[in-house]
C-alpha cells in the first residue's frame, strides 16, 4: 500500500476505453485521491469506469487537454497534486519519490531525457526533435533548467499550481506551466522517468498544429518579458 493521502492524481482522459480501466487497476493500491477528468460526451470511457471505487469523475465544462488539467487542479483539496495521463505511459512508480522531493520544491518535472534513468517507448523521431527544439529554445529564452518541456508528468504543491493561474485549454499548457513557474521564481527540479508504451488508443497530439501553437506560446511569453 502506497500511503500518499496528501496527494491527488489528476487523470485527464479522452476516449481511453482500453487504457483507463487497466491503469486504474494498476494504481488501486495507491492510497491517494484520484480525479478523472473527461468530456461530458465521452460516454464510453465513463461507462467502463463508473463502477470503479475511490475515484472522482469530473465532466469538463469546456474541451481540451489544458482545460482538463485546469478543471482538475481547481478541484484538488490536498496539499499536493500530480498530472498523470490515462494512457498508462506515465509510470506511477515514480510518484512516491516525486512527492518526497516536492517537500522543498514547488514542482517536480518528470523527464524522459534526463540521465540516468530517463527514456521512452512511446516517443518517435518527430516528437523527439520537436521536444528537443522547444526545450532548448525555452531554456535559452527564459533561463529554464528543464530537460523535457512537453512531458506533463508533473507533481507539485497544489497552491503553486493554482498560483500559476493557467489559461490554455489546449496543449500549449505544456510550456505554460514551466515558463510561468520560472517567471514567478518558483522552485523546481527534474527527475528521470521512463515513459512506457501507451496501453491502448491513439495519441491525441496533432504534431503540426499543436507544435505551431506551442511555438506561438513561447514567443508570446518572450515578447512579454521584453516589454
Amino acid at each position: 500500500m502506497f500511503d500518499m493521502r496528501d496527494l491527488t492524481l489528476i487523470i485527464p482522459a479522452k476516449k481511453e476505453v482500453e487504457s483507463l480501466p487497466v491503469f486504474l487497476k494498476e494504481i488501486e493500491n495507491y492510497k491517494c485521491k484520484k480525479i478523472i477528468v473527461l468530456q461530458k460526451e465521452d460516454l464510453e470511457t465513463k461507462k467502463v469506469i463508473n463502477k470503479i471505487k475511490n475515484i472522482k469523475i469530473i465532466e469538463q465544462m469546456n474541451n481540451g487537454y489544458g482545460n482538463a488539467l485546469i478543471e482538475g487542479i481547481n478541484s484538488v483539496r490536498t496539499k499536493y497534486c500530480c498530472i498523470i495521463n490515462a494512457d498508462g505511459a506515465m509510470n506511477p512508480k515514480y510518484l512516491d519519490k516525486m512527492r518526497k522531493l516536492c517537500k522543498n520544491k514547488d514542482f517536480i518535472f518528470a523527464s524522459r531525457y534526463q540521465k540516468p534513468g530517463g527514456g521512452s517507448d512511446d516517443d518517435d523521431s518527430i516528437t523527439f526533435i520537436g521536444n528537443y527544439f522547444f526545450t532548448i529554445a525555452s531554456n535559452f529564452l527564459f533561463n529554464l533548467k528543464i530537460s523535457d518541456i512537453l512531458f506533463t508528468y508533473i507533481l507539485g504543491k497544489t497552491s503553486s499550481f493554482k498560483n500559476l493561474k493557467l489559461k490554455n485549454f489546449d496543449f500549449r499548457i505544456c510550456v505554460e506551466i514551466p515558463i510561468k513557474a520560472k517567471l514567478q521564481n518558483m522552485n523546481y527540479t527534474c527527475l528521470p522517468s521512463y515513459e512506457r508504451s501507451r496501453i491502448g488508443g491513439k495519441k491525441k497530439v496533432n504534431v503540426l498544429k499543436d507544435g505551431f501553437l506551442i511555438l506561438t506560446e513561447i514567443v508570446k511569453y518572450f515578447l512579454k518579458i521584453k516589454k
